[in-house]
Order: structure tokens, then sequence, then C-alpha cells
């Protein structure tokens, strides 16, 4: 996403992780990371203005997970996007702020800066990293993951290609992709939804960001995999120390791992509070209605599994034999992405 640099004057650039270590520490886990007060992102359209973010406000604290839930078109994902400054077009911040606080102790406000600007483009991937819903919007089909990796690394800390190849086979393997040195060579047409999503991660950390946004990063997934995403970011959590803010509209993953919540409903915040506050003692009827649906959805299951019986002996809909498909070139070496299924 490189634009225009910016002329105004410039603010402190972001620390390479092995200078993050040795900066002095005048913040730990649970003081606050990002601050965001009264936030307010538009769109103008035709006929009026669509306030997808109204008013915000809230707190992420370092080595902490702030989960934002709401259903589709609340505003959770404006909200993630503008503190990066990527919100799509026509839409802007109009008001509000969002005060980042760096280790050594430095802040700077994100809603002041040029979203086209060099500070900006500096915070992005070095200081707070992004994962999106599906990955193959957000990874090249035509590079290896290893060169588009590698890319980040050369960019913000200046790296050999050498010393990025490196750094980009320890962050594969970080994320648990089997055989690392194999994959970094890869396109992403080869991976599994969600080795796609590891991919993305690893990239996302490539560069020990303070702070993860994870944008549904688990909804285009199967039950298991979801789980396995989930305990890859609990444990890169728990070892980078970084905070996370995982947006999604599952209340079931609240559960599992947040420690803050944040409920959002037509771009406003409608309760925020502690996850066991949230469960146990809800006070926004928005709120119990999104608890109770989990329940709701478990009972259909119930009633589907049960219904299930009764269509087993009918024609099927659609029947699939001896089906491939194949990538690439047969005498040199295709991909067999499909083989006799």
């Amino acid at each position: 996403m490189e634009r225009a640099a910016h002329p105004a004057a410039a603010i402190q650039e972001p620390l390479a992780p092995e200078q993050r270590s040795a900066a002095p520490t005048v913040a730990g886990v649970g003081d606050p990371l990002l601050q965001v007060r009264d936030l307010h992102t538009h769109f103008p359209i035709r006929n009026g203005t669509i306030k997808a973010v109204d008013g915000v406000s809230f707190d992420i604290e370092r080595g902490k997970t702030l989960c934002v839930v709401g259903e589709s078109g609340s505003g959770k994902s404006v909200t993630a996007r503008s503190i990066l400054q990527i919100v799509d077009e026509p839409g802007r911040i109009v008001s509000g702020s969002m005060v980042l606080h760096r280790p050594d102790g430095s802040s700077v406000d994100l809603a002041k800066l040029d979203r086209r600007g060099r500070e900006i483009r500096a915070v992005r991937g070095a200081e707070i990293a992004m994962i999106f819903q599906e990955p193959m919007s957000s990874l090249s089909p035509v590079h290896t993951v290893g060169n588009q990796i590698m890319e980040v690394l050369r960019l913000h800390l200046k790296m050999s290609k050498a010393q990025a190849r490196e750094r980009c086979i320890e962050l594969l393997a970080q994320v648990e992709i089997p055989t690392p040195k194999i994959a970094v060579d890869r396109y992403t047409f080869e991976f599994s939804g969600g080795m796609r999503q590891r991919v993305m991660i690893a990239m996302a950390l490539a560069c020990n960001p303070s702070l993860l946004i994870a944008d549904e990063p688990t909804t285009a997934l199967d039950v298991t995999t979801q789980a396995e995403i989930l305990q890859l970011i609990k444990n890169l959590q728990q070892s980078h120390g970084m905070a996370v803010m995982f947006i999604t509209h599952d209340m079931g993953v609240v559960a599992e791992i947040a420690d803050q919540v944040i409920v959002m409903h037509q771009g406003k915040v409608v309760e925020t509070g502690p996850v066991d506050t949230i469960f146990h003692a809800p006070t926004a009827d928005y709120t119990r209605m999104l608890i109770g649906s989990v329940t709701k959805l478990g009972r259909t299951a119930d009633i589907r599994l049960k219904r299930a019986p009764l269509a087993a002996d009918t024609l099927p809909i659609l029947e699939v034999r001896d089906l491939s498909m194949v990538f690439g070139d047969v005498k040199k070496g295709a991909v067999k992405a499909v083989d006799g299924v």
C-alpha cells in the first residue's frame, strides 16, 4: 500500500524487534496500548451520510485480547480499519482520537495522521498488523508466500534477501506450517484455507507488532480448523506479548479468547466490560439477544441431526466420480489439486 509521502513533520520511527527489547520499560501487561475516544467514521452518499462508526470509545491493553462483537453491518470492521486508516472510499474519519502508546513512552494520535503519509505507513505492519477473513483476497496468487513475507521484512526492517528468507522460514515454523523450508517456495493455491490463514498470521507477525487486529479470521474455516487457528493466536500472543483486537460475530469465540468485550450495534457501542460480566450479567437487550442466539443455533443443529436419516434413501442431488484437477505442466511436475475424487 505504497503511496506518496506526506511532508508533515516526522514522528519517531517504530523500533525494530531487536531494539524494542532494549528500550526502557515504561509499560507492562494491562497498561493502555491504544485508546480510542469518540471515533466517528462516515460514508457520504447521495442522499445523506452513513454513520458506520458513531462515537465509539474503548481501550486496548498490552498483552490482552479485546473482542469486538456484533452482527454484520454493526461497524466492527470499519472500526478496525479506521485504526490503520484503511477505510474504503468514500469513507473517512470525521472526528475522534486514536492514541497509540509506544514502548519507549512516546505516543501518537493515529487519527491525525495523513492516511497516505509516511507516518501511518510506518505504523502499518510494524506496530499494528491486521489479518482478514479471506486470505485469498489479501495474498498474491502469482508470488510465493516466501516472497510476500520477505517483502514485508525488507520494507520495514531493511533486511538483506538472505536474512529475510531465513526469518521467513522461522515465521512459517512459528505458525506451525509443515516443512517450512519447502513451504516458503510454494504458492497460495497450494495451501488449504487454514494454512493460508497461517501464512497471513506469519506475515502479520513479521515485524513483531504491539497489536494484532484479526478481522473475522476464522469465519470461512471449518470448526476443527477454527479451533486450531484460535489456539495458535493465543499461543503466539503469549510468546510475543502482543495485544489482540479480535473482530467476530460468534459469541462462542468471544467466550473462548476474550479478556474484554465491546458489543456494537448500528455503529455504536451498546455494552462493554470484562468477558465474564458480559456473559453472566449483560445489561443491554442486544447483548442478551446475541448470547441467546448461540443456544438457538445449537437447538437448530440438534433438529437437523434428528431429521437427517429421513433423507437417507432419496436420490443424490449431485454425483462426483473420478474428478481430477491439475495445475501446471504435467511433464514438468504439475500440482494435483484434486486426484480421482
